[in-house]
């Protein structure tokens, strides 16, 4: 009784003296003092960094979803080894990017929207919301409709799987606690794994791998450069960004664990990057070889056992259900937490699910919403995710700018802000985005009026 009168008192001093509403919510869980008690057990660094692991890891490898498994295989399949390139590129900036909204989450405790709404106000913070609800709706779309491809490569329809995953899905995150909710997606994220076996099993040409992931070769058509904005565009997605700062805000990340956090982001990046490289090999070494073009993921999966085996097969559809899950949980909770901040609600995994609460009622209807839409074959999935995808387009250069100037703020970001060459960096990272962008723009254009 007296260990929980103290904890009220506590959140009754952080809420007078206007702590965010995430430190209220859940302070009790502590994970900068379980760091330190870690530490000081002299158990060794790598057990304290198991207390900060999971944002950089669930926001990278959900990147690695049914639209970013679908962009790596055409971009495989269509161009063989040629663009692979963009994929440790595009690694590199996810990267930064990422360690940039962690620093950001660490310093203010605020997630994205909720800092642009306390930067730039109410308007600019309705505006973020709006923008990432439309882009992230079609994408959650696809997060089912990849469960439903999945569930089909075994004759289970999609009226049945897409509700089946939702309901489960629905069930953990409402009712789990934080930490158990991360560690079933961390469970559920070990499945990408597969997909580097998937690599190894193609037997690709290792030299031509090498040499075209190093070396960048500029596309000969307006394809190829719509394949790279795209692959750019699925790994630096502006859901991934709010997501990861939001989630480290959640898990109670500070300035004092920021350091591994880092190693977190880092790892989750280049396992994003990695699985990402094998999906594309896999994909040039089997269906660029055979000239098989194919539409989606599913078509990938279908596609590989005649040329890879039954068990390449098997292995990558058993990714794709796994990317599917992990991903159809990631994308509604962080569209969940920038809805709660827009709002000016508390957002996280830790609040009282037996009583009203915006931030799991954004992820139940987000849910119920997509899950209806994957289940009804008659309407036009495909155009409504390629416009998801035009949006993140549009959004991402819009995010990467809010993320810089936040970051480059001293008002907002106190004694944490980067030093001149990580500032400097982060405006040729967003001036090469912006040349990504306007190459799409421009194939976009050119095939639209060829004359």
């Amino acid at each position: 009784m007296n260990t929980k009168a103290a904890r009220r008192a506590a959140r009754r001093r952080r809420q007078r003296a206007g702590a965010p509403p995430h430190a209220v919510a859940h302070h009790h869980r502590g994970i900068g003092l379980r760091f330190a008690q870690l530490l000081k057990s002299g158990r060794g660094g790598w057990v304290a960094f198991l207390a900060v692991l999971g944002p950089g890891l669930l926001a990278g490898l959900s990147d690695d979803d049914p639209a970013g498994i679908t962009t790596y295989s055409v971009l495989g399949a269509d161009f063989g080894y040629r663009l692979l390139w963009i994929i440790p590129a595009s690694t590199i900036l996810l990267v930064q990017f990422h360690l940039m909204a962690v620093r950001l989450g660490a310093a203010t405790g605020k997630g994205f929207v909720g800092l642009i709404r306390q930067r730039w106000g109410r308007g600019a913070g309705y505006f973020a919301v709006g923008g990432l609800l439309f882009a992230n709706f079609g994408t959650i779309c696809a997060e089912y409709a990849g469960i439903s491809a999945a569930c089909g490569l075994v004759g289970i329809p999609s009226w049945i799987s897409a509700p089946v995953a939702g309901v489960l899905i629905s069930l953990v995150v409402v009712l789990g606690s934080f930490h158990r909710v991360e560690r079933v997606l961390l469970v559920i994220s070990a499945t990408l794994a597969l997909y580097i076996v998937d690599g190894i099993l193609a037997g690709p040409d290792w030299d031509a791998v090498l040499w075209h992931s190093v070396v960048p070769h500029m596309p000969s058509s307006p394809a190829g450069w719509i394949a790279i904005a795209a692959a750019l565009g699925t790994t630096l997605a502006p859901w991934g960004l709010a997501f990861i700062q939001s989630y480290a805000v959640d898990k109670k990340i500070s300035l004092e664990t920021l350091r591994w956090a880092r190693v977190d982001v880092v790892i989750g990046s280049v396992l994003t990057g990695v699985i990402g490289l094998a999906i594309a090999v896999a994909c040039a070494a089997t269906l660029n070889r055979a000239g098989v073009h194919i539409e989606d993921a599913g078509d990938a999966a279908l596609a590989l056992k005649p040329l890879a085996g039954r068990f390449a097969t098997v292995l990558f559809g058993a990714g794709l259900l796994g990317a599917s899950l992990l991903a159809a949980a990631v994308v509604p909770i962080a569209t969940s937490y920038s809805i709660a901040e827009g709002i000016g609600e508390p957002a996280s995994l830790d609040l009282d699910s037996r009583h009203f609460q915006w931030f799991y009622a954004a992820f139940i209807g987000l849910t119920i919403a997509a899950v209806s839409v994957v289940s009804l074959p008659s309407l036009p999935l495909i155009p409504l995710i390629y416009t998801s995808q035009v949006v993140n387009a549009v959004l991402l250069p819009l995010h990467v700018v809010a993320l810089q100037l936040l970051v480059n703020d001293r008002s907002v970001i106190g004694v944490a802000r980067p030093g001149p060459a990580s500032r400097a960096g982060g405006w040729l990272s967003i001036a090469l985005i912006l040349a990504c962008v306007a190459a799409l723009a421009w194939s976009w254009i050119r095939v639209a009026w060829p004359d």
